[in-house]
């Protein structure tokens, strides 16, 4: 090679090795915290029952449903089993135009417990899932409001643990997280990678420090007591919120109420995405909000994903193909240490990347760890739907969830 080509080469081989260093450090934190995550994080079950049940508060389960007639029949079936004793079932109809509110009514007829609510048309500004939750609660009787999702699933005993945690230690709202189904190939792919992402800004140990600012509630599983529901201003307070478990968690945990987060995998089942486009446009629903809140910070959380979870892959050609013309090279130079170094390093970064992603698919997801190997493909995709919500934010009509489209409003009071 030429002496000016060389410089190049070299310039090159070492500026991405100071990359694939910095990307592989944001792994290995990953891979601790989400280690420590697991093995620290309260349980539903970790409480003294015998401390806790002297009492039975009356439960309002909150139940918005709209065009679910495949996955509604399946999750009442799962509450009207609980055995917690005092509960009822506020299932609201959130304008489908499918069977679901027949399916509803008709359990409705057959179990004085569920109550059958049809929501008047949404008016404007208000986000569809927060106007039928805050209809729901309009007819609620509950002491204690449990939120929950048409495509979710309860174990019989999870009230009775979620209740009974709370009133052992005197808490103001309770969410868990639960087993994440991933039921089509895109979402198995990309669900644990995007889980490893997301994990240090909303895991348990996060929202449960006092000292954080951090609050979050899974819409899938929540629990609050009515009364302070009403002091954060129900879900009228986030009314036009796209991700508004995260937005009500938020106000709750920054209003100083006692709130928690545990693990409840063994307990609940909820689907996060049921096709390759729920699972586009929820990736989507995730950055437009943040755009307008901080658009500089959505860039950056782009770039962030770029870097760490697409890069390593898509300069995996370069750095192959410069260490197989520096393995050829008898004579020891410095293009044959720079590249040796970046191969060494790039290789690290994509095992990590690779081992992280596949814990979380087998401990966090609950899926085969080989999943992971998608982790080229997930990357891509977890970057485009990023880069293509920051693109559309501002167009009308940008979000398009469970039927409807939403244009999202600079104005709107994001909690995040």
């Amino acid at each position: 090679m030429e002496p000016a080509f060389d410089a190049v080469v070299v310039t090159i081989n070492f500026l991405l090795t100071a990359v694939f260093a910095g990307i592989f450090g944001v792994w290995v934190y990953f891979l601790i915290y989400m280690t420590k995550s697991f093995r620290l994080a309260p349980k539903i079950e970790d409480f003294d029952l015998s401390l806790a049940l002297n009492r039975l508060p009356k439960v309002s389960v909150i139940l918005p449903a709209r065009n679910e007639e495949k996955y509604i029949a399946s999750c009442l079936d799962t509450l009207i089993a609980q055995d917690y004793p005092n509960f009822e079932v506020i299932a609201i109809n959130d304008n489908s135009t499918d069977k679901t509110g027949d399916i509803i009514q008709s359990y409705a007829a057959r179990d004085n417990r569920i109550v059958y609510v049809s929501t008047p048309a949404k008016p404007e500004g208000w986000a569809g899932k927060n106007w039928a939750c805050h209809q729901g609660y309009k007819h609620a009787s509950g002491e204690y409001l449990f939120f929950t999702d048409a495509d979710t699933e309860h174990a019989p005993n999870v009230m009775l643990l979620a209740i009974g945690h709370m009133l052992s230690e005197n808490l103001d709202a309770l969410t868990a997280v639960p087993r994440l189904i991933c039921n089509d190939f895109w979402t198995k792919i990309t669900l644990p990678a995007l889980s490893t992402f997301l994990h240090t800004r909303f895991s348990p140990l996060r929202v449960n420090d006092s000292k954080l600012k951090t609050g979050y509630f899974f819409g899938s599983f929540f629990v609050i007591t009515k009364r302070t529901y009403e002091s954060v201003g129900t879900h009228e307070g986030v009314r036009q919120e796209l991700v508004e478990d995260g937005a009500l968690g938020s106000k709750v945990k920054s209003a100083g109420f006692h709130m928690k987060m545990v693990r409840g995998e063994k307990y609940i089942e909820a689907i996060w995405a049921r096709d390759f486009s729920t699972l586009w446009h929820g990736l989507r629903r995730l950055l437009i909000p943040l755009y307008h809140q901080d658009r500089v910070g959505a860039n950056l959380i782009a770039l962030a994903v770029f870097f760490i979870m697409l890069a390593p892959f898509l300069f995996l050609p370069y750095t192959a193909s410069i260490f197989a013309l520096a393995a050829g090279t008898a004579s020891a130079s410095l293009v044959s240490l720079s590249a040796m170094t970046l191969f060494g390093i790039h290789i690290a970064t994509v095992s990590i990347l690779i081992a992280t992603t596949a814990i979380q698919s087998k401990r966090g997801v609950m899926q085969s760890s080989v999943y992971a190997l998608g982790a080229p493909l997930s990357g891509a995709l977890i970057y485009f739907g990023f880069a293509s919500a920051i693109v559309d934010a501002r167009k009308k009509g940008a979000v398009s969830w469970r039927d409807r489209q939403y244009t999202v409003s600079e104005k709107q009071n994001f909690m995040h």
